[in-house]
């Protein structure tokens, strides 16, 4: 979680936010939240597609 929060530079609130409304992805194990790397990249794409629609 904090490598994301690092990459992302977002905050652990936020990247819970993130998550629960679904728009980050992420997988459990165990007890443990994961976010992957496809995860970030997803996010990110997200990110740039809504940037590109409110233009």
């Amino acid at each position: 979680m904090t490598d994301a929060m690092r990459l992302l530079r977002m905050s652990r609130t936020v990247i819970y936010d993130q998550i629960r409304t679904g728009r980050l992805p992420s997988v459990t194990q165990g007890r443990a939240r994961l976010i992957t790397p496809n995860g970030i990249r997803a996010y990110i794409a997200l990110l740039e597609k809504e940037a590109e629609e409110a233009a």
